[in-house]
């Protein structure tokens, strides 16, 4: 190290000290501790595993305060959990169908006729080498990958809303989603899997 920056080592962490002690944090009359349950105009949440009704769930407006409301919501998110799934699985089909539509695609570019015999050389060499170095990923193609994107975008949303689901610490509408995801593997998984073998 330099004198220089032997100097400025201790002036740099005095000065970073001394405008730490003068940052007050304002206070607005708010209690803003975390120790006990939120009390909320339309529900409470509860920071632990309860099965207590009056949650909010995604909406503000959306509070299950009754039996009747809160098997209704674990019906719909038993339900959402299965369209997830068979969107899963129809992602796994169409995966299977469009790799074997860029090998088709890929096959059929090896494979054009030639045109003269001058050209046949370089051609037949430049084919050889395609089938011999096959690349790993298929080619960009507008229909099968913006289709792919926007399948992933759809699944990763309701992923999200299924983390803020469970956020809610209802227990029911955890095993809602835990049942309805199970229930949703067993009717549609096969195709998924399926379509990964062949």
């Amino acid at each position: 190290m330099s004198f220089r920056q032997l100097f400025l080592m201790p002036l740099l962490a005095t000065l970073l000290a001394v405008l730490a002690t003068s940052v007050k944090a304002h206070s607005n009359g708010m209690d803003m501790s975390m120790d006990g349950s939120m009390d909320l105009e339309a529900g409470q949440m509860l920071p632990y595993l309860h099965f207590t009704r009056g949650d909010i769930v995604l909406f503000y407006g959306w509070v299950p305060s009754s039996k009747g409301a809160m098997v209704g919501t674990c019906i719909g998110l038993f339900l959402f959990a299965l369209v997830e799934r068979w969107i899963a699985a129809c992602r796994g089909v169409m995966e299977a169908h469009w790799q074997k539509r860029a090998q088709i695609a890929q096959a059929d570019r090896i494979n054009l006729p030639t045109a003269t015999s001058s050209e046949k050389v370089t051609l037949t060499s430049t084919r050889v080498r395609d089938t011999v170095t096959l690349r790993n990923a298929p080619p960009f193609s507008w229909a099968h990958d913006v289709a792919r994107g926007l399948l992933h975008a759809v699944q990763v949303a309701i992923q999200f809303i299924f983390m803020l689901i469970v956020m809610t610490f209802q227990a029911s509408f955890i095993l809602s989603l835990v049942i309805g995801l199970g229930v949703g593997e067993t009717m549609f998984g096969r195709f998924a899997s399926h379509a990964a073998m062949h």
